[in-house]
């Protein structure tokens, strides 16, 4: 069993067995330039030199009824969020127009809660409509959503559902007691039979073992999920994993070649906590273990980075980004 032929497996997009999974995570330390080298000619072969550029709002902040442990913006717990009802289609606007100026071509409007009511579909349907009037293709992430209320985002122009499976079905309930995991799946089912571009991922670092990494990752490539985004845990004081010390550099990077060798085809996110796990000195690295696509900016309440250095990273790796 050796790298170059489980590669060559991935190119043609057949998915590792079980053997080769668990030889692709237990490589030495030593060999991991040489696992990153495989995954990313597996996205050159799929992706070419793009890399998928994407940005986000905070639109609407806090209080959230969800307990997710890793969460600020949850209300059951002590963390400093900044807290907002629905931004105006004008906040919303100028949020976009100054992410396309950076090189975004997707922009999400993310809300925190669970359910959505009737005027805040009002103000998602007239948010859409203001992002798609900047030039920006329009995503949403603003808990679960039923088939109708999909539809009829899809009319006002809505192009992308964003719903994040957070780790695996059994890890699950240790991050989150106020909603089921089937209720996740079902909203990204909904999402892809009303025909949008679905988002759905999770995030690393929050104690998760590499089953339940590689379980996330079956399931998304199993419902045909297009887009995955790949966060890492920042340890926010004042939510239940304020204590967690955050993955290192090199686990974070075998996850995402991992991912590309089990997704060879989807493309790979890296969003939020890449400040928190790379700094600046590693945070180029992302762009050649594999990963596809960038949000720039900043996250939903930490800080992220400098679009032009991000730019600027990719250029010097010989990618470009792309027009998605």
């Amino acid at each position: 069993m050796n790298l170059s032929a489980i590669a060559r497996k991935g190119l043609d997009g057949v998915l590792p067995s079980d053997a080769e999974i668990l030889f692709l995570i237990a490589q030495a330390p030593e060999r991991l330039n040489e696992l990153l080298e495989h995954a990313h000619r597996i996205r050159m072969a799929r992706f070419g030199n793009k890399v998928g550029l994407c940005a986000i709002v905070n639109a609407k902040s806090g209080t959230c009824s969800e307990d997710c442990a890793f969460c600020a913006q949850s209300g059951h717990h002590a963390a400093a969020s900044p807290q907002y009802p629905l931004l105006s289609e004008r906040e919303i606007a100028a949020a976009a127009a100054r992410a396309r100026r950076s090189g975004a071509t997707r922009f999400g409007i993310v809300a925190s809660g669970k359910l959505v009511g009737g005027r805040d579909m009002d103000g998602f349907e007239a948010a859409v409509k203001a992002v798609a009037g900047q030039g920006m293709t329009p995503d949403l992430s603003p808990g679960l959503l039923d088939r109708s209320q999909l539809t009829r985002l899809k009319k006002a122009g809505l192009c992308g559902y964003h719903h994040n499976l957070e780790t695996s079905a059994a890890y699950f309930p240790k991050m989150c007691t106020t909603h089921t995991y089937d209720e996740d799946v079902d909203a990204v089912r909904a999402g892809l039979d009303a025909g949008l571009y679905v988002c759905s991922g999770g995030i690393s670092g929050i104690g998760e073992t590499w089953d339940d990494r590689v379980e996330l990752a079956l399931l998304l490539r199993d419902l045909g999920v297009p887009s995955v985004p790949m966060n890492f845990l920042t340890p926010i004081p004042g939510t239940p994993l304020e204590g967690r010390a955050p993955l290192s550099p090199e686990e974070a990077l075998t996850i995402i070649a991992l991912y590309r060798f089990l997704l060879p085809d989807r493309q790979l996110r890296i969003c939020g906590g890449r400040p928190t796990v790379f700094g600046t000195a590693r945070r180029s690295e992302v762009f050649t273990a594999g990963a596809s696509g960038l949000m720039i900016g900043d996250y939903l309440t930490t800080r992220g980075g400098d679009a032009q250095t991000d730019l600027d990273d990719m250029r010097r790796a010989g990618l470009a980004p792309a027009k998605e």
